[in-house]
């Protein structure tokens, strides 16, 4: 029983035990006069003026009784607090092996945490989703409903509604008991297993909550419930977009899974192109500290979420700062052969200008892609060819295990040190717009 630790500054504990102290000191003080009033009037001899005797301690000096009472009182209020304490939230507890002090610290630690939206979808938020989620409590995760390839475009062809697969993933990054859960949520059925095969549970229970409730936002609304995951996951839109492409040859293809496979994409555009974003995800992105576009891919998962005009508009007017966290290496296809300043200029010329206030890149480029990925490291090129690009910060950010992708640890701490230094510079911004 670490009883200092509960005493540690941010756990916030310390102001409710002075509280109740001095509410019992009160008491005590009041059961004091009430006795002396007693003893003054009542006439007490034989065994109960003994007993008196030895309770009030009055065969000790004045500063000896005082010296004793402080330390009993002292030792059976902290003691009887703390087990109030673990009574009161032992059900609470995560885990056995986690001190309950620990747990609870953590989570008062994290609920003061930066207000953070992460916009994309694939693989590359959930990374970003999984470090973060160690800084804040308080993270939205904006989420592409544009995939259309196997299990979420089955449901989605035979359902009629959203992608749910990016949706999932991102559920089970921010699950508070992530392997167990993703062992869950990813689970897919086999071929022997008739027409579930190739189904995720996960994708299963999102489709039969939104049966439920006949409502796809509220439905992802009591899936971040259920689950108790860290944060929130919200959809980009509440209906069914289609991802378009248009190629440098003028070709055009449709379809997220198909445009993915192309080099020389020229333009991307959804439909319908009025698609209506989710409640949730403007009203995230207008009280965000931190908006965070990618990493993922950059036409089918980030501007597959940004394209919708409402958040293009709100990411436009948000007043916190604005990152693109570009991706570590390129991808076969979509990406390949694009350097930084290709990245950064395709998103501006979907989004306009003044969308993107720092463009977070990994500096460390050797020795970090496998050829089996079909990928390279994304090269250094700077500035993009727009007259006033955004602020360009250069950190080591990529997993050595996994070359393709970033560390959440690390992306997460350098996010989070463009924060702390355009802050100030974000707010003047806001402040600005206002004016």
């Amino acid at each position: 029983m670490n009883l200092r630790r509960w005493l540690t500054p941010g756990i916030g504990v310390k102001r409710w035990l002075a509280v109740v102290f001095l509410g019992e000191l009160a008491l005590a003080l009041a059961g004091a006069f009430a006795l002396r009033q007693v003893y003054r009037e009542v006439e007490v001899t034989g065994p109960v003026q003994a007993v008196i005797y030895l309770v009030t301690l009055q065969f000790l000096p004045y500063w000896a009784r005082a010296v004793v009472l402080v330390a009993a009182g002292l030792a059976l209020f902290l003691y009887g607090s703390y087990r109030v304490v673990r009574t009161l939230l032992g059900p609470f507890r995560e885990s056995a092996d986690e001190p309950l002090v620990d747990l609870v610290y953590r989570k008062r630690l994290l609920a003061r945490g930066p207000r953070v939206v992460a916009i994309g979808g694939g693989t590359g938020l959930s990374v970003l989703l999984r470090g973060l989620k160690e800084r804040t409590a308080n993270l939205t995760a904006i989420v592409s409903i544009a995939d259309d390839g196997g299990s979420t475009g089955r449901l989605r062809d035979q359902l009629g509604i959203p992608a749910v697969g990016d949706i999932r993933n991102c559920l089970v990054a921010l699950a508070e008991t992530e392997p167990a859960m993703g062992e869950l949520l990813q689970y897919r059925f086999g071929r022997d297993d008739g027409g579930l095969a190739g189904h995720a549970v996960g994708n299963l229970l999102i489709s039969a909550m939104n049966a439920i409730d006949g409502d796809f936002e509220e439905a992802v609304r009591k899936m971040n419930r259920v689950l108790a995951v860290r944060g929130r996951v919200v959809p980009a839109s509440p209906q069914p977009v289609t991802l378009h492409a248009r190629l440098r040859d003028g070709s055009e293809v449709e379809g997220q899974s198909r445009i993915m496979r192309m080099r020389g994409i020229d333009r991307v555009w959804l439909e319908p192109g009025d698609a209506r974003a989710a409640r949730d995800a403007i009203a995230a992105i207008a009280e965000a500290d931190l908006v965070v576009l990618g990493p993922g891919s950059l036409f089918t998962s980030v501007l597959a979420v940004v394209l919708i005009p409402q958040l293009r508009e709100a990411i436009q007017a948000a007043p916190g700062v604005r990152v693109y966290a570009a991706n570590v290496a390129t991808q076969a296809g979509e990406t390949e052969g694009m350097d930084l300043a290709d990245h950064v200029e395709a998103l501006l010329a979907h989004l306009g200008p003044d969308m993107v206030d720092v463009v977070l890149a990994n500096n460390r480029l050797e020795g970090q892609v496998h050829d089996a990925e079909g990928g390279e490291p994304v090269r250094l090129r700077w500035p993009p060819a727009a007259r006033r690009g955004p602020a360009l910060v250069l950190d080591d950010m990529v997993d050595p295990a996994n070359p393709h992708h970033h560390d959440p640890a690390l992306l997460a701490g350098a996010l989070v040190r463009v924060l702390e230094r355009e802050g100030l510079r974000a707010r003047r911004r806001a402040g600005a717009r206002t004016a």
